[in-house]
């Protein structure tokens, strides 16, 4: 099957070809045909099938199909909204879209396509809003933002469109999406795209589409074959590290990203591999756009070589040549494994996929093994060889070793019997009320004044009362499309921080912060320790 089969009109033809494209994907050779006749649909597919390009070609057919009529839309004065409304979860799955709605559209004439998403200014939003518009892609956090001011016109809906479906509802969109839904005509067409269709997605669909058309090109249990995976398990944090260093230093490695738990962790990594001459940056919901939206291009661009980030970005990075994703942390479920993965092997091209695992991580490589229906390969680096045994994921006994064999926990101390039975410490004592403290105890909340050489426990912590928060600040609606990632952390500073001049001159040189490079304190005040004992 060639794309001229599919039934597209020319100009998008021409702008396929240009593209260096020649025969649709499978989701694209099921979806397309089905959303030119207008049918409503539930689609299912794994990262890099091609789905972006299933929704965004009929939507442009549909566009260049109304042109006969729309000179009416550019009456002056008249604010008549979009045609097409695509919903995305984070704002580089929005920016993707947009990229790919302008090069499948570069042959359609006067095309206005524009992004509305959280962390960029309003100004420019509003005045896209109220020009004429064919498509209009958003978050729904930022276009509750403009439906609720009434700057957003939408009684001219043709087709909407859900991207990442599962991910927004996970993020807590779903009252966003049911009121945004409640604002668009009865008899638009609906087209879903998600992961999966169980639970709230599935009761989701049930309400916003008519009779709709199942499609199940690809699912988690696929193989990934062009996807090298590896496990790699840790004994400490500084095996990890070490382990992490040399993948980075091997001749195979082109660019990688780099997944951490965290925002505070992608920061501080980030920070240490700048330091150790790495050209690399961090990504995650509590930047703001611009300066996201640097990080991306300079990734496209090879300025840079890592990008380390948060699961945020895990479904809105389209790079080809990104070679390795490492899991530094793991992710919070295992749906999230499958969709950090796909940055890597697109286009054709082979990846490979390393997860770095400490044995307190065994319970979610348990779950991502089950979930994908596959067992991760482990593997081991010459010379980094972990010294603890590999823990046991599924069933069996407990390895021997450092943690015991399947022994109870306790078993070994004095007296010989495990927690939870008999005390073994000179044998059992019937327990008195009124009883006094034993010889030599102090009474236990008498206080506790440290010893001589004993620091106070909070010394060097700066003074509360100009401590920012460190997790998050408080919620604001137009950082809606990234909550589940937090929001209002400020990162330290990375190569996309300084002025353009600092930029062009410098390029990615490693970071020096504060005499010998340490890292400065909170406030940039000296630190003045706390007195008085332990706060309690």
């Amino acid at each position: 099957m060639t794309f001229e089969t599919l039934g597209l009109q020319q100009a998008l033809l021409q702008a396929i070809t240009d593209s260096g494209y020649t025969t649709p994907t499978e989701v694209q050779a099921k979806a397309i045909p089905m959303a030119l006749e207008g049918k409503d649909m539930m689609v299912s597919s794994s990262t890099g099938s091609g789905k972006t390009a299933s929704f965004v070609l009929p939507a442009l057919q549909r566009i260049l199909a109304a042109r006969g009529d729309n000179t009416k839309r550019r009456e002056k004065g008249v604010v008549y909204g979009p045609r097409i409304l695509v919903l995305a979860p984070t704002r580089e799955l929005a920016m993707q879209v947009d990229k790919a709605a302008t090069v499948y559209g570069r042959h359609v004439q006067g095309l206005k396509v524009t992004t509305v998403v959280g962390g960029v200014p309003y100004p420019a939003q509003l005045k896209a809003l109220r020009s004429p518009l064919d498509i209009l892609i958003a978050t729904p956090g930022r276009l509750i933002d403009h439906l609720q001011t009434g700057k957003a016109v939408l009684d001219n809906v043709e087709m909407l469109v859900l991207d990442e479906a599962d991910r927004m509802l996970d993020m807590g969109f779903i009252d966003d999406i049911t009121h945004i839904a409640e604002k668009l005509p009865a008899d638009r067409q609906t087209v879903m795209f998600s992961a999966t269709f169980a639970g709230h997605v599935g009761r989701l669909a049930q309400d916003l589409l008519r009779d709709p058309q199942r499609i199940d090109v690809a699912s988690h249990t696929d193989t990934h074959e062009n996807i090298e995976q590896r496990l790699h398990w840790a004994d400490n944090k500084m095996h990890k590290d070490a382990m992490l260093d040399h993948i980075l230093t091997t001749k195979e490695m082109e660019q990688a990203v780099v997944f951490t738990s965290t925002q505070r962790d992608a920061d501080w990594l980030a920070d240490r591999l700048a330091d150790m001459g790495h050209a690399v940056a961090s990504l995650h919901g509590g930047m703001p756009q611009g300066r996201r939206t640097r990080v991306l291009q300079g990734l496209r661009n090879k300025q840079l070589r890592v990008l380390v980030a948060t699961d945020v970005a895990a479904r809105g990075i389209d790079v080809p040549t990104i070679s390795h994703v490492i899991n530094y942390g793991l992710p919070m479920k295992a749906e999230d494994y499958v969709h950090r993965i796909g940055r890597t092997g697109r286009a054709g091209r082979n990846g490979l996929a390393v997860t770095l695992a400490e044995r307190m991580d065994s319970s979610m490589i348990r779950r991502i093994q089950q979930f994908t229906t596959q067992n991760i390969p482990v593997a081991m680096i010459e010379g980094l060889e972990p010294k603890n045994p590999e823990p046991r994921l599924f069933g069996g006994a407990r390895p021997e070793g450092k943690f015991g064999g399947g022994k109870p926990f306790g078993h070994g101390r004095p007296g010989g019997k495990p927690f939870g039975g008999k005390p073994s410490f000179g044998g059992p004592r019937p327990f008195n009320r009124d009883a006094g403290p034993r010889e030599g105890f102090a009474p236990r909340n008498e206080g506790f004044a440290p010893r001589g050489d004993f620091a106070p426990r909070n010394e060097g912590f700066a003074p509360r009362g100009d401590f920012a928060p460190r997790d998050r600040a408080p919620f604001e609606r137009q950082g809606g499309d990234d909550r589940r990632d937090g929001g209002g952390f400020q990162p330290r500073g990375n190569a996309f921080d300084r002025a353009p001049a600092d930029r062009n001159a410098g390029g990615f040189a490693p970071r020096k912060s504060g005499p010998g490079g340490s890292k400065p304190s909170f406030g940039g005040k000296p630190q003045r320790p706390r007195t008085g004992g332990f706060g309690r």
